[in-house]
C-alpha cells in the first residue's frame, strides 16, 4: 500500500521492483522456503483471520501423509494502513473506545464493542515424534487433530447460534479422537466484538456440556490485539503453552463479563490446570465463514 501511495505522489518509475512479491499472499511463506530449502512443499492458506490455524493443520496432515517430517507452519499479517482500518472502522468491526485504547480490546466483557486491529506473527514447528526424539528437540506438545466448518450465514457476522462452530468442534474432537472430557483448556477466537463473542460462548457450551465446566477459556487478543492471518496461530501457540506449563492466562481487559456467556472464562489472574493427561482446543474464526479447531495434547 506504501508503493501505491509513492505511484501516486513519484510516479511509476518510482515503485519498487519488490512490490509484486510484497503483495504476494504467498511472499512469507516462499521467503521462509528459499532461506530453508523447503521442497516438501510451500503452501499458503487463505481464509482470512483463520489462515494461521488451517495452515498448522495443512502442515500436520504433510507430516501424517509422510509428505514432510519437519513444517515449519504459522501466519503473519502487516494490516496496519489508512485503507485497512479506514475498511474495518466502515464495516464497524473497530472498537471506538479511543480515550481508553489500552482497554478497548476486551473479549467477552460487557462493555466490548469491536476489535483493535495488530500485527505480529506466531510460527510453530511441527515434526513427526520419531524425528523430534532423533534431533533431541524440545517437545511442548501433541498435535492431535483438526476440524473445519463454514458458517454459510454471511460474509463478515458470525452465525448467531454458532453452527459453524459446533460443527468444526465436533469435527476437531473426532479427528483427535477426543471426548470432551478430555478437554481442560479452549483457547477461544473472541475477537471483543458484540456479536461473535456470545456466539462463540455458545457453541463452546453445546459440545461440552457440563464438561465446559473443566475448561477454563481464555482469548489472547484482550492484551495483543487481532492479528488477522496471524491470529490462529497465536492462538495455538498460546493453546500449547498452556497446557505444556499447565496455566491458562486470564482474558485481557476482561472487567465485567457479558450477558450469554455461559461458560468458565479466565478473570482476573491465571488458572492452574490440573496434573495427568489434558487436552486442549484452540478455535479461529474469519470473514467468509471460516471456521478452524485445532486440538493440542500434553506430551508424555
Amino acid at each position: 500500500m506504501e508503493q501505491y501511495d509513492i505511484l501516486k505522489e513519484r510516479g511509476a518509475s518510482r515503485v519498487s521492483p519488490m512490490t509484486v512479491p510484497m503483495l504476494m499472499p504467498n511472499g512469507p511463506a516462499a521467503v521462509i522456503g528459499l532461506e530453508i530449502g523447503a521442497m516438501a512443499g510451500v503452501h499458503t492458506p487463505v481464509s482470512a483471520c483463520a489462515s494461521g490455524a488451517e495452515a498448522i493443520g495443512y502442515g500436520a496432515e504433510m507430516i501424517r501423509t509422510g509428505r514432510a517430517d519437519v513444517v515449519i507452519c504459522g501466519g503473519t499479517e502487516g494490516c496496519i494502513h489508512p485503507l485497512t482500518i479506514a475498511a474495518f472502522a466502515a464495516m464497524r468491526a473497530l472498537s471506538t473506545l479511543h480515550e481508553n485504547a489500552a482497554g478497548a480490546s476486551r473479549p467477552f466483557d460487557r462493555d466490548r464493542d469491536g476489535f483493535v486491529m495488530a500485527e505480529g506473527a506466531a510460527i510453530i514447528v511441527l515434526e513427526s515424534e520419531e524425528f523430534a526424539k532423533a534431533r533431541g528437540a524440545k517437545i511442548y506438545a501433541t498435535y492431535a487433530g483438526q476440524g473445519i466448518a463454514a458458517d454459510a450465514h454471511h460474509i463478515a457476522q458470525p452465525e448467531p447460534e454458532g453452527r459453524g462452530v459446533i460443527l468444526a468442534m465436533n469435527r476437531a474432537l473426532a479427528d483427535a479422537q477426543l471426548s470432551t472430557k478430555d478437554i481442560f483448556h479452549v483457547n477461544a477466537h473472541a475477537t471483543s466484538t458484540p456479536a461473535g463473542d456470545v456466539a462463540e460462548a455458545k457453541a463452546i457450551r453445546k459440545v461440552l456440556g457440563s464438561d465446559s465446566d473443566h475448561a477454563p477459556v481464555t482469548a489472547v487478543k484482550g492484551v495483543a490485539g487481532h492479528l488477522l492471518g496471524g491470529a490462529g496461530s497465536l492462538a495455538a501457540l498460546a493453546s500449547i503453552l498452556a497446557i505444556k506449563n499447565r496455566i491458562v492466562p486470564p482474558v485481557g481487559n476482561l472487567v465485567n463479563l457479558a450477558d450469554g456467556v455461559d461458560v468458565d472464562v479466565v478473570m482476573s489472574k491465571p488458572r492452574e490446570l490440573p496434573a495427568g493427561d489434558i487436552a486442549a482446543l484452540s478455535n479461529s474464526f474469519g470473514f467468509g465463514g471460516h471456521d478452524i479447531v485445532l486440538a493440542f495434547r500434553n506430551y508424555s
